[in-house]
């Protein structure tokens, strides 16, 4: 147990008052950290939230004053990191450093748009580490926070962060590290300035140089995974799949099924098998068959819906019923459905675990029905909703779509059930934020385009006719119940949408369904199931924009004139 540190008073050449003075008392409570973290059984990636609750609580516990609560926080990050961490090869890594570490009255190094391009003159540790760490194989860049890390890490050219910055960038940084469930250790500078500042180096070399190549530590390669699904949904590869024959109906399910698409779905079902089991007895074949099987369910769900829509494009192109009649459209969806469940029968596993996969599908396609049941009804006769009632028919149309393919996986690799429970909540979560914003999307959209929000239950004129009062709220009202009040009053509809400024309580209950599902994440103890989980809300909702630099242009200007 640590004794309480008193706080110090900031002077040169001594670290700043978060930061504990001496190595041995920063050496002391890492310690600390490290049982806290393997007591709690603490699983990355750590939500902004978590990551603060769990630094106040081992600081009180081990007797720390509060004011190391930032330092304590990077300290935990890195220990729930460290693992998954040293699985990663060192070429799949990235250094990343300050150049405030540069010796700034001396150094001769110029800095283009990407960061400082180091001379090796050897007159500051720079040299040293970006010499040894290219050695091994690393990627080193010498910039503050610059935008190039997180298009490095979208491409999948590195997988791994070692960060050298001081306590505030850190905090800055953090949440887009977090949000893309970036792996990574951070050594915090002793003291601020961006000038002639310092480091722990025995604490860099040794995150430079952690490396385990234990294979049961969990690692997910998932632009490997998106490659290899990709691969899946050729013409060709479909083909012996799905014993098509040289037949109509056959043939535009096989032109639908390798045609245009995200082939997300199939990516989730993948990806969620290789988390839980990166070591597993399921043969390649059968991993294709549940992945095939959960893209004709979501191929042949677009059909329909564009039948029911009356949409003419999809993908850029005509949609199926537009180019072909509804009546083979619908028949190509159905052959669709029959071939999903196909290839889940086919499947060469136990027969309970195959029971299970069609019933989760047939859960899934049921409870998806009738949110879609519940939209049509309304179609047919147009009524008032309240926002609990859309959020309703929301969670039914699209949280199974997201929760069938995540347990697919996750019961071919056995998952238990606290697993299966964590899937659903975190799919009813998602489901929910997913909807919201697109009606949020439609609601930003040109006029002409926000007209589609009055043709359906949205979320959008629930909570204006929740807010509205007097004319405008008996106006919404009809708008609900009177299909042509929705054509001839759209632009006073839409007038009234503004004046209540409706999309900032929308955003706000977007944002808070998307933290429940990241909540739901809390109980997970996977680190690769987790990390996947935790990307696939950034990459849904596009939360990895390119993060700005903090002094980059400053120290840029300071190093061009000094």
């Amino acid at each position: 147990m640590s004794n309480s540190i008193p706080s110090t008073i900031y002077s040169p050449g001594r670290p700043q008052p978060n930061i504990p003075a001496t190595l041995k008392d920063r050496e002391n409570l890492r310690r600390d950290i490290v049982f806290y973290v393997k007591d709690r059984g603490l699983c990355a990636p750590l939500a902004i939230n978590e990551l603060k609750q769990h630094s106040a609580a081992v600081l009180e516990k081990c007797h720390w004053s509060s004011q190391y609560i930032e330092f304590a926080a990077v300290l935990i990050n890195n220990e729930v990191w460290r693992e998954t961490m040293a699985a990663i090869p060192f070429n799949k890594r990235l250094l990343l450093m300050p150049m405030c570490l540069r010796a700034a009255e001396t150094c001769p190094a110029p800095c283009d748009e990407i960061g400082l391009i180091c001379q090796h003159c050897g007159s500051c540790i720079i040299h040293d580490f970006k010499r040894q760490a290219e050695d091994l194989g690393y990627a080193v860049l010498i910039a503050e926070g610059s935008p190039v890390v997180m298009r490095l890490i979208e491409t999948g050219q590195i997988e791994a962060v070692v960060g050298v910055s001081c306590l505030s960038t850190l905090e800055r940084v953090f949440p887009y590290m977090e949000i893309g469930a970036v792996p990574g250790i951070a050594v915090p500078l002793l003291y601020d300035g961006c000038r002639n500042t310092a480091v722990d180096t025995d604490w860099l070399w040794e995150a430079v140089y952690e490396f385990s190549a234990d294979p049961s530590i969990p690692r997910l390669d998932l632009e490997h995974q998106r490659q290899r699904v990709d691969s899946w949904f050729t013409t060709d590869a479909l083909q012996s799949l799905l014993h098509t024959k040289n037949v109509i109906t056959d043939s535009l399910a096989l032109d639908w099924m390798a045609g245009p698409g995200k082939r997300w779905r199939p990516f989730l079902t993948t990806c969620t098998l290789a988390a839980l089991a990166p070591v597993h007895n399921i043969s390649e074949r059968d991993i294709r068959r549940a992945a095939a099987a959960v893209e004709c369910f979501h191929k042949a769900s677009l059909i329909h819906d564009d039948i029911e829509d009356n949409d003419q494009k999809r993908y850029g192109r005509q949609t199926l019923h537009a180019a072909h009649g509804i009546p083979m459209a619908l028949n190509v969806g159905d052959l669709l459905i029959g071939c999903g469940y196909q290839l889940l029968a086919e499947l060469e596993v136990p027969d309970e675990t195959k029971a299970r996969l069609i019933a989760c599908a047939a859960k899934g396609h049921r409870v998806m029905c009738q949110g879609q049941g519940e939209e049509l009804a309304w179609s047919r006769h147009p009524h008032v909703l309240s926002s609990a009632q859309v959020l309703e028919i929301f969670r039914h149309k699209t949280a199974p779509a997201f929760e069938v393919a995540l347990t697919l996986g996750a019961l071919l690799a056995g998952a238990n059930d606290a697993i299966l429970d964590s899937l659903h909540q975190y799919s009813e979560a998602l489901g929910l934020a997913y909807q919201i914003r697109d009606d949020l999307d439609d609601y930003q959209a040109p006029p002409e385009d926000q007209l589609r929000l009055l043709d359906r239950p949205s979320i959008i004129t629930a909570l204006a006719t929740e807010q509205a009062h007097g004319p405008e709220r008996l106006l919404l009202i009809r708008a609900w119940q009177e299909p042509g009040v929705r054509e001839t009053e759209s632009a006073r509809i839409l007038s009234i949408f503004k004046d209540l400024g409706i999309d900032d309580p929308v955003r706000d209950m977007m944002e808070r369904t998307k933290s429940q599902a990241i909540d739901t994440l809390m109980h997970i103890k996977n680190p690769a199931l987790k990390g996947l989980l935790r990307r696939v809300i950034s990459k849904i909702f596009g939360d990895l924009d390119l993060m700005g630099c903090c002094n980059d242009h400053a120290t840029r200007n300071d190093t061009n004139h000094g």
